[in-house]
C-alpha cells in the first residue's frame, strides 16, 4: 500500500535507450563528451534522492530489519516485483494523484513504462496471475524501492523505501485488525508510544452511505473523497480554492465546511462530529461502533480513533482505511492503508478480498530521530581485529581466514551465524602499540595479537578491548579460544 503523501501535478519523463525528453538539458543517447583538462566535473545525486554512506545505510538496514522481523513474527512472507511496470497498471487502477506523480519512459518497442510509485498494483497483478495455486490466506510483505515525481521537501523524496504488508483472502474484520496490530507492533518495536503516534481510521463504504444520505450525488463521490482527503490539511482559503477546482456549488461548500469543522487531528471526538454523525443512517453508526469495539478488544483503543478525514487518496480502496500520524503536530503521515476487495479481480484474478498498508522510511526515520529512538551508532562492531607483528604474514593471513570461516555459536549450543567479522591492518608497521590503537579505533570487541616472541613459544594473546583484559592461548586453539572470549566481550552493536 502507498504511504499517505501528496505531490505536484507534473509527470517526469525519463530518457530510455530510445531517447525521449526530460525537464532540463539532456545528452542524446550514445553521444560522447570531452572532459576538460582544467576542471573535473562535479556531480550531485538527483534531486529528491539519497546516497547511503555506511552510517545512513546502517540506519536503513535497522529500519528494514525491524520491518522484516515483525512481518515474519505475524506470519507474513516476503515477495518483490519489478522496479518498473506498464503505465496502464497505474493509469487505470491507482487514481489521478498517483498517475500525476509517475516517472515514466518509452522503451524501444514504444511501450510506456513507469517506475513503481507504490507496490500494491504489482502485488495485485502477481496474485491475479497465480491465484489458483497460491495457498489461502495470502499473507505477503515487501520492502520495495519506490519513485514519485513530486516536489521534494521534508518527509517527501522522489525515491524511498516502503514497507508493504498485505493480507489477501479474508473478508472479515479479523484481517483488518491483524494488519493494524502488525503496524502498531512495528512502531512499538521502534520504541514509539501513544505519545508519538496516533491512528485515524474510517470506512469508505460506510462513509459513502453517509455522504450520499446527506448531500453528495453518487456520481460526485470521487470528487468528495478527493476533497475529504485534503480538508484537514488546508487553510480556509485553500479549501475555498479546492471547492472551486472541483466545481462545488454553495450547498456542497457548506457541507464540506461542516466536515472540516468535524475533522480533528488531536481530539477523539467533538460536538461537530457528534452532530454530523447524528444525521447518518443508524446502520452506519452501528457498524462504526462495532468496529470500535473490536479495536478495543484487540488492545488498540489507546492508539486508534474514528476520523472522518481519513479516506485515503487511492481509487482502489473499498472499505476500512487508516492512517498513522505523527503526534508532533506537524501532520505527518507515517503509514497508511486499507481494504481493496476488488483490485485483484480488476487484473483478471478471482474475487479476493484484501487489506494492507504501506510505511515509508523517510518520515519514519525523521520521527525516530526527533524522538531519540535511533541507536547512536548502528554499524556492526568487528568481532576481532588481528594485530600482526610477525615478519612472516602467512600465520596472520591463515588465522584471519580460519576465523572468518568458523561457525559462531553465541551460547555454545545454537548456531547464530557462520563466520566472524574479522578486520586487520593494511599498514606496514609492526608496532604493536600503533596497531592496538587502530584496533581500538575500529571498536572491535577483541584483538588477537601475534608477536614474534610469543609466537615462537606457540602462543598468541587475546585482548578484550572492552575491559582491557588479556590472556595468552595456544596458537593451535586460537579459533576456539576467540569464540569463548567473545561470549564475555561487549555487544555486537556499537555505542
Amino acid at each position: 500500500m502507498q504511504q499517505g503523501v501528496g505531490g505536484n501535478s507534473n509527470q517526469a519523463r525519463l530518457v530510455g535507450n530510445s531517447g525521449g525528453t526530460r525537464r532540463g538539458h539532456f545528452q542524446k543517447p550514445g553521444a560522447s563528451f570531452t572532459l576538460s583538462a582544467m576542471a573535473a566535473p562535479t556531480f550531485q545525486p538527483p534531486k529528491g534522492t539519497r546516497d547511503f554512506y555506511p552510517d545512513s545505510m546502517a540506519v536503513r538496514r535497522y529500519i528494514e530489519d525491524i520491518w522484516r522481523r515483525v512481518s515474519i513474527r505475524h506470519g507474513f512472507v516476503e515477495v518483490d516485483g519489478p522496479t518498473f511496470e506498464s503505465m496502464d497498471l497505474y493509469r487505470v487502477k491507482s487514481g489521478e494523484e498517483i498517475v500525476s506523480q509517475l516517472f515514466y519512459f518509452v522503451d524501444r518497442a514504444a511501450r510506456e513504462l513507469a517506475l513503481r510509485p507504490e507496490f500494491t498494483p504489482t502485488l495485485a497483478r502477481m496474485v491475479a496471475e497465480k491465484a489458483q495455486g497460491l495457498p489461502r490466506p495470502i499473507k505477503w510483505f515487501a520492502i520495495p524501492r519506490c519513485y514519485r515525481a513530486e516536489q521534494p521537501q521534508k518527509g517527501r523524496l522522489r525515491e524511498f523505501m516502503q514497507w508493504n504488508v498485505d493480507f489477501i483472502g479474508d473478508a472479515t474484520s479479523r484481517s483488518d485488525q491483524e494488519v493494524l496490530m502488525l503496524c502498531v507492533d512495528a512502531l512499538r518495536e521502534f520504541g514509539l508510544t501513544t505519545k508519538d503516534f496516533r491512528i485515524g481510521w474510517n470506512h469508505r463504504e460506510l462513509m459513502t452511505q453517509a455522504l450520499v444520505n446527506t448531500f453528495v450525488k453518487p456520481d460526485r463521490i470521487g470528487d468528495a473523497y478527493f476533497i475529504l482527503d485534503r480538508l484537514g490539511k488546508l487553510s480556509a482559503a485553500a479549501r475555498s480554492e479546492l471547492y472551486t477546482q472541483r466545481n462545488c456549488d454553495e450547498e456542497e461548500r457548506g457541507h464540506f465546511e461542516m466536515l472540516a469543522d468535524a475533522i480533528s487531528q488531536t481530539a477523539v471526538a467533538g460536538p461537530a462530529l457528534d452532530t454530523l454523525m447524528a444525521s447518518w443512517p443508524a446502520a452506519v453508526r452501528s457498524s462504526i461502533a462495532a468496529f470500535e469495539q473490536k479495536i478495543s478488544d484487540a488492545g488498540m483503543a489507546d492508539y486508534c480513533r474514528f476520523d472522518i478525514g481519513v479516506v485515503r487518496g487511492l481509487a482502489y480502496y473499498t472499505g476500512f482505511v487508516f492512517e498513522v500520524m505523527d503526534s508532533s503536530g506537524e501532520n505527518r503521515a507515517i503509514a497508511g492503508g486499507g481494504r481493496y476487495d476488488r483490485l485483484i479481480e480488476m487484473f483478471g484474478g478471482p474475487a479476493l478480498p484484501a487489506v494492507g498498508f504501506g510505511m515509508g522510511d523517510v518520515v519514519l526515520e525523521i520521527v525516530l530521530r526527533e524522538r531519540g529512538k535511533l541507536p547512536a551508532n548502528l554499524l556492526p562492531r568487528p568481532d576481532v581485529f588481528v594485530v600482526n607483528a610477525l615478519e612472516n604474514g602467512q600465520p596472520a593471513a591463515r588465522l584471519v581466514t580460519d576465523l572468518r570461516a568458523s561457525r559462531w555459536s553465541a551460547d555454545g549450543q545454537r548456531i547464530v551465524r557462520p563466520g566472524l567479522h574479522v578486520v586487520e591492518s593494511y599498514r606496514s608497521t609492526k608496532n604493536i602499540g600503533k596497531l592496538l590503537q587502530e584496533a581500538a579505533t575500529s571498536e572491535s570487541r577483541l584483538a588477537v595479537i601475534l608477536a614474534e616472541q610469543e609466537y615462537q613459544r606457540g602462543v598468541l594473546k587475546i585482548k578484550n578491548l572492552c575491559d582491557r583484559s588479556e590472556r595468552e592461548v595456544p596458537v593451535s586453539q586460537a579459533v576456539e579460544q576467540v569464540h569463548a572470549a567473545l561470549k564475555q566481550a561487549g555487544p555486537e552493536i556499537r555505542g
